[in-house]
């Protein structure tokens, strides 16, 4: 969502980073949030309380042009910095920077973006300390010019598969920098553009999914239907000759056609993609495998059916949502359960 704000702008923005955190605190380092000159906000740093703050730091970046470093500490007795009372017991440090139309830091946001998006890891690169004119956000690789000893800490980053913090003797080098890794964009398969299928598709792509629907029938792959997500048109025994299974972690099988669901499933259990998900009761999900015959031990511990978190879900837009958290906690190694047991009373 931030970065379809940022290149629908034509006014002077800032963009507020957080490079390190220490306790409990609402975002973790990499959060990125975007303020517009008219004080307007894509993204969160805490539950509000900076948020605020934020916005007059921002207005002193536009003003002078270059690139700030705020501290918030909110770990006292009384928490009572600001005037916020936060209570969070944690502390942040954030990096605020010019991020308009031609600046440095959006052309760096604009990399990365595309890079991810093609099936390639990225680091966004944020000077901390230092020379003035190494602060604030650069991506490698990019036609943006990066210092040797950058790229080296770069590329260690990308091929960890891991962030971290960076320090340097000096010179025209920041002293200490945040390299934050930045993941291949996470893709979803659709199998199936009903009507629950356009909710689903709509969180997928909010939650930073990318998102490709296809479907046999020409009145359902219809792109303006679903414009957050690539729509192929296809029969599902043709599907692997229409799309690269090993771009995708999940896919969901949801046509509400009994044998188009049983030619989805066929195809994706030659398929490497680790979750699939199937939409609909355990009776249909028996019936559909038990017609796979053979074919049906190849989906094995990948299949889960009926597919999302136990929610109560109900309409449409639950239902997308149960399926979406489901992808949500498997694509983050989570189990989805709740995180805490209600409290006991006293």
């Amino acid at each position: 969502m931030l970065l379809e704000r940022h290149r629908r702008l034509t006014a002077p923005c800032a963009l507020a980073t957080i490079v390190a955190t220490e306790g409990s605190t609402y975002r973790k380092a990499g959060a990125r949030m975007l303020i517009e000159a008219d004080g307007r906000i894509t993204g969160l740093l805490s539950g509000g309380c900076l948020e605020e703050d934020l916005r007059e730091r921002a207005r002193e970046v536009l003003a002078g042009g270059r690139p700030t470093i705020v501290e918030y500490d909110m770990r006292s007795a009384d928490d009572l910095i600001f005037g916020i009372g936060a209570g969070c017991e944690g502390a942040m440090r954030i990096v605020v920077e010019p991020a308009g139309a031609g600046s440095r830091a959006a052309g760096a946001l604009e990399a990365a973006s595309e890079l991810t998006r093609r099936g390639q890891g990225a680091a966004l690169l944020v000077g901390i300390a230092g020379a003035e004119a190494s602060r604030g956000t650069r991506a490698w690789p990019a036609a943006a010019p990066v210092e040797p000893e950058l790229i080296a800490a770069c590329q260690r980053v990308v091929l960890a598969a891991t962030s971290e913090n960076v320090h340097f003797a000096g010179g025209e080098l920041p002293t200490e920098a945040w390299i934050q890794y930045l993941a291949p964009t996470p893709r979803v398969l659709i199998c199936g553009g009903g009507l629950d299928a356009e909710p689903l598709v709509a969180l997928l792509a909010t939650l930073g999914f990318g998102v490709t629907l296809a479907d046999h029938r020409p009145a359902y792959a219809q792109p303006a239907r679903f414009p957050r997500a690539t729509v192929v048109a296809t029969a599902p025994a043709s599907l692997g000759a229409e799309v690269a299974f090993g771009d995708f972690f999940a896919a969901v099988v949801m046509s509400h056609h009994l044998a188009s669901d049983a030619q989805y499933l066929a195809v994706l259990a030659e398929s490497p993609i680790p979750y699939l998900g199937l939409l609909g009761p355990r009776a249909r999900r028996a019936r559909l495998l038990a017609d796979l015959g053979p074919v049906a031990a190849k989906l094995a511990g990948r299949l889960r059916g009926p597919i999302g978190l136990d929610i109560g879900a109900v309409t449409p837009e639950s239902i997308a949502l149960a399926i979406a958290a489901e992808i949500h906690a498997f694509a983050a190694g989570r189990g989805g359960g709740a995180i805490a047991q209600p409290v006991a009373r006293p």
